[in-house]
């Protein structure tokens, strides 16, 4: 079982730790050294007691408020899966195909539009030859 050497606060502290664990014991000995030092830095000099007690209550605090987060976002998933497998299971059939009825251009119509086209030509070509000569 290693000893490991620790910094808090500015301060040196030798930790026991299992083989293979000294990683996860920096680790957490970074986090509780953050919040030792921003209150070191706000209040001053503090007991050595009341800093790592102080800091371990902020690292608490903020551990008890990501645990709120992470459980109202499992809930929101839950709320969300339950509802994908009910549109899932009630929508079995595809979108719903819908006929929308489009008024065709009667045949009369039609006919008389292309005469008045091949009338138009026909005086075109006569204004042209008109202004060719």
């Amino acid at each position: 079982m290693p000893d490991v050497m620790i910094s808090i606060g500015g301060r040196e502290f030798s930790v026991a730790c299992q083989d293979g664990e000294e990683h996860f014991l920096h680790s957490a000995a970074a986090l509780l050294d953050k919040e030792a030092s921003a209150l070191t830095a706000q209040i001053g000099g503090l007991p050595e007691a009341r800093m790592l007690l102080m800091s371990g209550l902020l690292l608490a605090d903020k551990t008890a408020g990501a645990d709120d987060q992470l459980k109202a976002a499992n809930e929101r998933i839950e709320a969300l899966e339950a509802e994908v497998a009910q549109l899932k299971s009630a929508g079995g059939a595809g979108p719903e195909r819908i006929e929308v009825p489009v008024e065709v251009i009667p045949d009369s119509v039609t006919d008389t539009m292309a005469e008045l086209a091949a009338r138009a030509e026909a005086l075109a070509a006569e204004v042209e030859e008109k202004a060719a000569s």
